[in-house]
């Protein structure tokens, strides 16, 4: 390690090492700590006092008298922060609201931020992350040089003192210590631009001359910025530029459809991939053994953890269980309670435990985005491994994707239809779709015992996206940049249709 980054790690970092190893002895009682102290502190909250916290003494108390909550059901309570009042899920102020994708009924969601659950979760987790990639590699220079962290923007709150409205990624820059904006790159004014074109171009000049060892960001946005660098500098790979570069922690979109496209533009073997899981709701995981691409459970946080087997998701009474409760290899929906109010709180993402001392877990999707037309249950986890291995056999590579089922055609066909914008073709169309077809099979028995015969669903169909196809409905959305994604996969056929017009216009 360089001098002054094995001064900070072992001021700073490494003895967290010893209390991140307890996760594997110790998982039940650190999340029970967690729920206990979360109860204790919200107890004189006007939330508290309705479900008399003061009386829960223990999970099973809390497990029985608490309801299980959407966004539909905190919105009021969001409304009344948003508006000034105080002390309603959580005891200290609430000035910040991180806008996430909407619901049915919204445009977008507001998640309260309270200043624990931004030291306690999201800053804590990313300290957690460079504590553990320095543990694994004693050669780091990564205090050296500078971070590049790619965000959001952010508005004010309706008209309340200091209050802020946007990207979470805003949020923390904007309240991060001033002693980190010594370590990071670009300046607080630039990174917080709203346009988001005009920010890339800001954020080109003001870097390209820097030392840069590690970068965090959402991989699509990232890779955007360092082709608009390349292509600036007429440089090849990225390490022309910023040779001490090292790691790049990711996270808000798989990663798997944008691999191969960072190994083209950046070429050392050097290079490190750390995933992370922060979102909106809370900082969740972080990849902890470079070979698993599975995420280690951050348990002893401001999060205490539940979870619905997807089964359930929508049941009148689902079974709900604890950490200690979960099985290996299941999918579920996560329910959190946190440091910022939210009880209970289905944040819609569903995981599947890999192992269980530690917690370890992969993102398999949402509970809204699958598709479950005829039966399939086919859910994003399925399509990246798909994708994969259509594109390792084709030689494709992917910018986006986006599939929605083909309900009935003029011939009484039902089919799932995959809009794809390719950075490099495949050698062969009709190939990609019947590897890709016939690896859902393999990955997905609903969707193999759906597909048989081709009686209930045909062949699925591969339409070509143009270049900058998805970018441009995000524009048209005013979705660019930040933590907006594209959705997926969708039951529904209102997003896909959206896209294929905008294909046709060209």
């Amino acid at each position: 390690m360089s001098i002054i980054t094995a001064l900070l790690n072992k001021v700073y970092f490494a003895p967290r090492l010893k209390e991140i190893n307890l996760y594997a002895c110790r998982a039940g009682e650190l999340q029970h700590k967690v729920l206990l102290r979360l109860l204790r502190m919200a107890e004189n909250t006007e939330w508290g006092k309705k479900y008399d916290y003061k009386s829960i003494r223990t999970y099973e108390d809390f497990r029985k008298r608490l309801p299980i909550q959407t966004y539909e059901e905190v919105k009021p309570y969001v409304e009344r922060l948003r508006a000034g009042e105080q002390n309603l899920i959580w005891p200290t102020e609430i000035q910040w609201f991180a806008k996430s994708s909407g619901t049915t009924n919204d445009k977008s969601k507001f998640l309260p931020v309270s200043k624990e659950s931004l030291h306690d979760t999201h800053y804590q987790g990313g300290k957690d992350a460079v504590a553990i990639y320095l543990g694994q590699n004693p050669e780091s220079r990564f205090f050296s040089g500078k971070g590049l962290i790619l965000g959001g923007s952010h508005s004010p709150n309706l008209n309340t003192r200091n209050g802020l409205v946007g990207d979470l990624s805003a949020i923390l820059i904007q309240n991060v210590n001033p002693l980190v904006n010594h370590i990071r790159v670009p300046s607080k004014e630039i990174a917080l631009m709203g346009d988001f074109e005009s920010k890339m171009k800001a954020i080109a000049d003001s870097t390209i001359a820097q030392n840069v060892t590690n970068l965090s960001g959402v991989p699509s946005w990232m890779l955007v910025l360092i082709k608009h660098i390349l292509e600036k500098t007429g440089k090849q790979s990225l390490e022309e530029i910023w040779p001490n570069l090292e790691v790049f922690f990711h996270g808000g979109v798989a990663f798997t459809p944008y691999r191969e496209q960072y190994k083209d533009v950046i070429r050392s073997s050097k290079m490190h991939y750390v995933e992370t899981y922060n979102a909106s709701e809370g900082y969740f995981g972080t990849q902890n053994d470079p070979a698993d691409p599975s995420l280690l459970l951050m348990i002893d946080y401001g999060i205490f953890y539940e979870f619905i087997p997807l089964e359930d998701v929508g049941m009148e009474n689902p079974r709900i269980y604890c950490l200690e409760e979960v099985e290996t290899e299941k999918n579920y929906a996560m329910v959190i309670s946190t440091s910022a109010g939210l009880w209970r709180y289905m944040i819609g993402d569903t995981v599947k435990f890999t192992r269980k001392a530690p917690y370890k877990f992969v993102i398999t999707g949402r509970t809204k985005h699958f598709i479950n037309a005829f039966g399939e249950e086919l859910i994003v986890d399925n399509a990246e491994k798909g994708l994969a291995k259509a594109c390792e056999a084709t030689g494709a590579l992917i910018t986006d994707y986006s599939a929605a089922p083909v309900f009935m055609d003029a011939k009484a066909k039902c089919r799932h239809q995959w809009l794809i914008e390719f950075a490099q073709m495949p050698d062969s169309l009709e190939r990609f779709a019947k590897v890709l077809d016939n690896t859902l099979k393999e990955v997905n028995s609903d969707y193999e015992a759906k597909r048989q015969n081709d009686l209930a669903l045909q062949p699925l169909e591969v339409v070509i996206a143009r270049k900058n196809l998805f970018h441009d409905w995000l524009a048209q959305k005013g979705k660019l940049g930040g933590q907006h994604k594209i959705p997926r996969l969708s039951n529904t056929r209102q997003y896909l249709e959206e896209m294929l017009e905008l294909n046709r216009e060209g």
